[in-house]
């Protein structure tokens, strides 16, 4: 590469971390541009990433080589930046690969005492060590990654986000330094927010942890003194079944743990939760567990009823049958739903989950129509009445029940595809990986071919 075009390709770097266009950093990395490009003030660029808060950028750049290890002018580092900043999310993306064999000890120490002083001193008042300002500081929550949420602290012109919580134990955790349970749990239920990304920073370090002394520790929290604790332990148990391979023994865990929890539950809502996580497994009591709570007065329950009484979607017993169609005329409209989805498998059951999907696409929520069209679309339920529901639909004003609904005829080669279609809009403005699209794609295609041959 010539020194001119090494130039342009700087440039555009930083212009591209600037712009926050990671897909551009990415592409610009496969080109051979230098990942640790100086930008204006004669930092790297991955530092520009760090104070913007721009995760994507970051790990794009430290993916494609920035040293975030680097000793900068002042004597920090771009890791140690990510830690002062607060964002788990930023954390993460500069941290880098097997950072327990990269650094040696002494840098290790210093940077979980870096953490853990933030962690301990808290945010405020941190930053009222470092500029001297005794008012008070303003709080607001922002977005810190695509699902996660955090508290980002102002006050003497410095802006922190406060994710040292979870920095802390992630780092922790990639030192392999294995603190008590208990003080991560409490660590978690600080902000007792599923979404707060201390929360889920917390839950990812302790489901790395897979002996069964770390498990027993943590489940131990059911009768943990709060709400907080009961619904950690629930989440930990639901992301461990997602995230599950078939082999471990801890399934085994779970499953018998989370059925006792089933069968005591007195909260709804809980009880909703823990129905959740346990029907991602099977277990021999599962049927029985949700025949249980087939008529329980709280729909959140009767939503996961369905789950339990079905495997692979196939009822397992006549009473499993007989409950999925009573489900199929609950009163609410997402238990029909979720009935339905277990239900149009069966020889038996698909008249009446095809009744109670007809309904349900004439419900005033968008959402409920979309998933009613979508079980529809899919169904080997080929009957007139169907077709002309989905063509009903291609007047409805959500784009996502017109993809459904489009989707559902072109399966069945209705010749009102050509509708849907017109309907939709352009297919070459909507996403190409939409199977939705693709199915659209393919029998129009399909018909000029036909038209071309005669």
């Amino acid at each position: 590469m010539s020194r001119g075009m090494e130039t342009d390709g700087a440039d555009a770097l930083v212009a591209a971390v600037v712009a926050g266009d990671a897909d551009a950093v990415r592409e610009l990395l496969g080109q051979g541009v230098d990942p640790d490009t100086p930008e204006e003030s004669g930092l790297p660029v991955l530092c520009r990433a760090v104070a913007a808060y721009d995760a994507p950028v970051a790990e794009a750049l430290v993916k494609g080589g920035a040293d975030p290890d680097r000793v900068l002018p002042d004597g920090t580092t771009p890791l140690e930046r990510a830690i002062d900043g607060g964002s788990p999310a930023v954390f993460s993306a500069v941290l880098g690969a097997e950072p327990r064999l990269r650094l040696p000890e002494d840098a290790r120490e210093r940077l979980l005492g870096r953490a853990r002083h933030w962690y301990e001193t808290g945010v405020a008042e941190e930053l009222r060590r470092r500029t001297g300002a005794s008012g008070p500081a303003t709080t607001v929550r922002v977005q810190d990654d695509e699902y996660d949420e955090i508290d980002q602290v102002s006050l003497g012109g410095l802006v922190v986000r406060a994710g040292h919580a979870g920095i802390l134990s992630s780092l922790e955790w990639a030192f392999r330094v294995l603190p008590p349970v208990e003080e991560l749990i409490d660590r978690a239920i600080e902000q007792p927010d599923e979404h707060d990304a201390n929360w889920w920073a917390v839950l990812w370090a302790l489901l790395q942890r897979r002996s069964h002394e770390a498990w027993s520790a943590v489940v131990a929290h059911r009768h943990g003194p709060s709400d907080a604790h009961r619904r950690f332990v629930l989440e930990y148990l639901r992301v461990r079944a997602l995230t599950a391979t078939g082999e471990e023994p801890y399934e085994e865990w779970d499953t018998a743990f989370l059925a006792d929890w089933a069968a005591e539950e007195p909260d709804g809502e809980t009880l909703a939760k823990v129905l959740d996580a346990f029907t991602n497994y099977d277990h021999p009591d599962q049927e029985a567990i949700g025949l249980r709570h087939a008529g329980h007065p709280d729909p959140r329950v009767r939503r996961e009823v369905p789950y339990a009484l079905c495997t692979k979607y196939e009822p397992r017993s006549p009473a499993a049958r007989e409950a999925l169609r009573t489900l199929t005329r609950d009163p609410d409209a997402e238990v029909r739903l979720a009935a339905c989805t277990g239900a149009m498998r069966d020889d038996g059951l698909r008249a009446d989950a095809t009744r109670a999907l007809l309904l349900l696409l004439k419900e005033p929520e968008a959402s409920l129509r979309a998933s009613a069209a979508e079980r529809l679309a899919t169904s080997g339920d080929r009957a007139p009445a169907v077709a002309d529901a989905l063509a009903a639909l291609l007047d409805d004003g959500d784009q996502n029940v017109l993809l459904e609904a489009g989707y559902g005829l072109a399966r069945r080669d209705d010749p009102r595809t050509a509708d849907a279609i017109e309907r939709v809009g352009r297919l070459s403005d909507l996403h190409p990986d939409d199977h939705r699209v693709s199915a659209l794609w393919r029998w129009e295609w399909e018909r000029k071919q036909a038209t071309a041959g005669q």
